[in-house]
């Protein structure tokens, strides 16, 4: 057919303009004014390329950025002619030349797909400066330094070393260990290219490296290869071809190199089209290479999972209660320097204790904190086989309320398994076992997941039948057929043809049936029974063949398709994927735990809702693919709601399934592992994959897995929920005991002559508090907390700093009047000892408030915390109780105080407690909420 026949026809126009959305007379047009020649033909397409923001080589331009678009361009090349494909990739059977390989890899670039770009260990160290509270330490340091006190910002550059040094060094090993999971290795393709032999061009076969690999290369495929970048079939042989990674489909897919006018808008479905992130299973193929890299379905997707992600539900919750603490103390700071400038004159000592209040105001460990709970937990996960890339994934973990997954490999074990061999009463029968078991071990060529299911199951109970029967001859499948044929030679001599495949292809080369061990014609009512049954293990989930045969006289050795006819029907073998035997156990505890999970799967209906049933999920409402193909957004999030099973779904519905949930208040954890994951995995709020998944797949998740079981990712759950527990326990101690201090220094301020207490004694004070709280990563949660999710919520923050810090307020006010009236310390002269009585009580009062708060239990009876914890609250408050008694305290102004004043700071401590046990019941009841 000539280009201008080519063009002008309504097929051609359909298939291709009308999608690049020219007219028809303008598209005709540019083509054939061309005239004839081929190159010029070229041209023409290329200026429609060039108006239409499409290339169907895969170069797009910025017109074009959709996976969708690319598809389609696909799917019209697969409907071309083989000559025309040739066209539109500049190639010929031949093969490339030299030149045109490097013209080509300087017009499309290297075969390589976009990566997540490795960070310098400096990038990552400053990186974690990116702080709003160690940001506001480096400001205040500065000014500590630039006012000439020194002591403060010692004080405070060791709180910012300190706090940067932890989080970064965790940081690190996590990212070691992730690159240990990413071996990277060099895989090769066999290509057929042409070479200069003397002044003739010779064509030649040569393996080259799938980064050399360019748009127009002639492709050999064979058992056993990774398919180098989307190409189109020129020729094939028996190929079979494994795309789970693409689809989520377990079992492998016919190709053939005929152009078949499929009606289907996905690619991905066309028999004539292989992909980068593919390998053959069977068979072989020869093919032009149509996209590479980037511009490949493949490397669309990676494109769209690389580069900075969007925000969790625990980076928005973090940045939220920080600048809500900046706030509080950017409104309170000020007006504690203009009370002591106004009310003691001098205004340098008024600036600098108002610095050191900021100090105290600013929660400086709570990087370090989040860190040191992060850290624990990826140590803890890193027991039981998980590893987490990403350490803030660790508590998105526990607010995950809904856990999407995947179906294939994840509910279940990837792999397929030989379930019953029926003879057509439905009955168990050993001779169709036996028969199968022939069949499948006598076949040439790379063994499918059936033939090793058969071979399995048969087997683990019986002693191998083979070595009995010589195998004559082989009749090899074919997707015509759908089936395939051995000839066996028993021991008698006589010969066995054995044929296994699709029911419907079996049945239509049977004439007669095995009924109660003889054999009786195959009537039309038989042949609606045996339908009767396939149709009832196909709805039960299960994938069948029949299987049938026939004997034959020993005088012949070489045998044909045209033998495969007057077979006897034996019976049929069902096959199943099936579930993880932890899977209905996880299943359940998830369910315990408040996390409801979702299945998004790319395969078929009915062996989803089979497997549902295995694991003991009950489908609220199923949705297929092509339900939400043409929803708005808002239509998706409403029926991601109330929908729990999604099967033949693509990349981007998954995607868009778990964004519409996030956009509904949850928070979405994915677990997949194959290419086609990769853009869900990189748009839910915590990734979960497998160390065995695709590049793509780990290269997007957060948490990886070492091993496929839901078990562990429910621990996870736990462990994530008691990370954020004890976060919450620091922000929530911290701002609690802060917002009590501003109001008593207010008050201190407003009716004391002198300063309560001086700069450096609050920055000691604070440095103390902090170290007493390091441990609270080493707490434990109680049982109540941890069954149920947990996002954070920084209004509940706010009102538990403003019900619960007053209290602390009460207890120091009732410290200043002890110190003020009973012990005489009312004057500029006597200020140390009220100093240091301020400083000894506001310290133990700020360390008990650790076990008041971790619990909503009543302290040390009903709750208590570990070892490490009651092991720093003793240290810190001996540390406080002596340092007022050593030179280094009367270094830094305290005093030593009285012996008398202990029994009051006893009896104050203790009502303290039991008032804020008091107020924390009373909370409980009116929130219904503690931590």
């Amino acid at each position: 057919m000539s280009h201008q026949k080519l063009v002008r026809s309504p097929w051609f126009f359909s298939c291709v303009f009308k999608d690049l959305k020219l007219k028809k007379p303008e598209a005709v047009d540019v083509l054939c004014n061309y005239g004839g020649r081929l190159s010029s033909f070229r041209e023409g397409w290329t200026k429609i390329v060039n108006r239409s923001g499409v290339n169907p080589m895969g170069r797009r331009t910025e017109k074009s950025n959709s996976s969708t678009i690319l598809l389609q361009r696909l799917s019209q090349i697969a409907d071309l002619t083989i000559n025309d494909a040739f066209a539109l990739v500049k190639s010929r059977a031949a093969g490339l030349t030299s030149d045109e390989v490097e013209q080509h890899q300087q017009e499309f670039g290297k075969n390589v797909i976009a990566q997540e770009q490795k960070r310098h260990w400096t990038v990552m160290l400053l990186a974690n400066f990116k702080n709003p509270f160690i940001g506001v330490l480096i400001i205040l340091g500065l000014v500590s330094y630039f006012t000439d006190d020194l002591k403060a910002s010692v004080v405070v550059s060791i709180m910012v070393l300190v706090s940067v040094g932890m989080r970064f060094l965790q940081e690190y090993r996590s990212s070691k260990e992730a690159e240990a999971l990413r071996a990277m290795v060099k895989t090769t393709a066999t290509v057929t290219r042409q070479e200069l032999v003397g002044e003739l061009l010779s064509s030649k076969k040569m393996e080259i490296v799938f980064e050399d690999v360019v748009p127009g290369d002639i492709i050999h495929l064979s058992a056993g290869d990774m398919v180098p970048a989307d190409v189109r079939l020129l020729s094939s042989k028996d190929l079979f071809v494994s795309e789970s990674a693409l689809t989520g489909e377990s079992l492998p897919v016919e190709k053939m190199a005929q152009s078949q006018h499929q009606v289907t808008v996905n690619a991905l479905e066309r028999s004539n089209l292989c992909f980068l992130g593919t390998n053959v299973l069977s068979g072989s193929a020869l093919a032009v290479v149509l996209s590479t890299g980037e511009n490949t379905f493949f490397g669309n997707l990676a494109k769209s999972v690389v580069g900075h992600r969007s925000l969790t539900a625990f980076d928005i919750g973090v940045n939220k209660v920080s600048w809500l603490l900046i706030r509080f103390m950017l409104v309170m700071v000020p007006i504690v320097f203009v009370i002591n400038g106004v009310m003691k004159g001098n205004w340098q000592e008024a600036f600098l204790f108002a610095i050191a209040v900021a100090v105290g105001l600013t929660p400086e460990m709570l990087p370090m904190i989040v860190t040191a709970n992060l850290a624990k937990g990826a140590v803890m996960m890193s027991k039981k086989k998980v590893v987490v890339k990403s350490l803030n994934s660790i508590q998105n973990l526990g607010a995950m309320d809904v856990l999407c997954t995947d179906k294939t490999g994840t509910l279940t074990q990837d792999r397929i398994i030989l379930e019953e061999h029926l003879n057509i009463e439905g009955n168990e029968d050993h001779r169709v076992l036996k028969y199968g078991y022939l069949n499948s071990y006598h076949q040439t060529g790379l063994k499918n997941l059936m033939d090793r299911a058969i071979l399995n199951h048969y087997e683990m109970a019986h002693e191998s039948q083979a070595t009995h029967y010589e195998k004559i001859d082989e009749v090899p499948f074919d997707f015509v057929r759908r089936r395939m044929s051995v000839v066996v030679k028993k021991r008698d001599n006589s010969h066995s043809l054995i044929c296994k495949g699709a029911v419907e292809e079996v049945l239509g080369v049977c004439d007669r049936v095995e009924l109660e061990r003889t054999t009786v014609e195959l009537t039309p009512e038989l042949r609606e029974k045996v339908l009767r049954l396939v149709d009832e293990k196909n709805a039960a989930g299960s994938r069948v063949v029949a299987l049938a045969y026939k004997v034959l006289p020993p005088d012949q050795f070489n045998y044909s398709v045209s033998h495969e006819c007057n077979l006897i029907l034996m019976g049929i073998m069902a096959f199943l994927d099936p579930p993880k035997e932890t899977a209905a156990e996880a299943l359940k505890l998830l369910r315990e735990s408040g996390v409801e999970v979702k299945i998004l799967t790319g395969d078929n209906e009915v062996i989803t809702r089979r497997v549902c049933k295995e694991v003991g999920l009950t489908i609220s409402n199923l949705v297929q693919g092509k339900d939400i193909q043409e929803k708005t957004d808002a239509e998706i999030a409403e029926i991601a709601e109330h929908s729990n099973v999604f099967t033949k779904l693509t990349p981007t519905q998954k995607s868009q399934i778990i964004k519409s949930l996030q956009n509904k208040g949850h928070t979405v954890g994915f677990l997949g592992d194959g290419i086609n994951d990769a853009p869900a995995l990189r748009q839910a709020d915590v990734g979960i994959s497998v160390d065995s998944a695709t590049d793509i797949a780990r290269e997007s998740a957060d948490i990886i897995l070492l091993e496929k079981s839901l078990l562990v990712l429910e621990s996870g759950v736990i462990k994530g929920r008691e990370v954020y527990g004890n976060i919450v326990k620091y922000i929530k101690m911290t701002a609690s005991s802060n917002f009590g201090n501003v109001f008593s220094v207010l008050i201190a301020s407003a009716f004391i002559p002198f300063l309560p207490m001086l700069s450096i004694h609050l920055l000691i004070q604070n440095l103390l508090y902090d170290f007493s709280q390091i441990a609270i990563p080493w707490d434990t949660m109680d049982r109540e907390f941890l069954i149920k999710p947990r996002r954070w919520e920084p209004s509940g923050i706010a009102t538990f700093m403003i019900f619960i810090g007053p209290i602390s307020s009460i207890f120091d006010i009732i410290t200043f009047v002890l110190m003020w009236q009973v012990f005489k310390a009312n004057s500029a002269e006597s200020q140390a000892i009220f100093q240091s009585g301020w400083f000894i009580e506001g310290l133990l009062s700020q360390t008990l408030i650790v076990h008041m708060i971790r619990t909503q239990k009543i302290p040390f009876i009903q709750s208590s915390a570990t070892a490490p914890v009651l092991f720093t609250t003793v240290l810190v408050m001996l540390a406080g109780i002596l340092l007022p008694f050593t030179p280094v305290g009367h270094s830094i102004g305290l005093v030593s105080l009285p012996w008398a004043y202990f029994p009051w700071l006893i009896g104050i401590l203790l009502t303290y407690c039991v008032l804020t046990q008091i107020v924390k019941t009373w909370y409980i009841k009116k929130f219904v909420t503690w931590l």
